[in-house]
């Protein structure tokens, strides 16, 4: 199974001959690669894959898929901390 992460491009930059972005994930900032969408520059959402952006996508997308992963998080968390034995409501 593949997970990519949606976020917003704040910076674009040359690093050695590629082209670099800083992208923000919900408030976590990180590297992404924008070799495969060369078109993709500051304010775009973008899909990334194991840290490279693999598609560009709107922001209402962006922020739905960012919503689904905090209730995945959330219920994993509610999940660890059931006492083994608990029945599940």
């Amino acid at each position: 199974m593949c997970l990519a992460v949606p976020g917003k491009i704040l910076e674009v930059r040359d690093a050695a001959g590629v082209r670099m972005a800083q992208v923000d994930f919900g408030g976590v900032r990180r590297e992404a690669c924008l070799e495969y969408l060369p078109e993709a520059g500051v304010g775009d959402y973008v899909m990334v894959h194991v840290g490279f952006a693999i598609s560009r996508v709107d922001e209402i997308e962006a922020a739905r898929t960012l919503e689904y992963l905090r209730q995945l998080d959330e219920a994993a968390a509610e999940e660890q901390a059931r006492e083994p034995g608990d029945e599940v409501p």
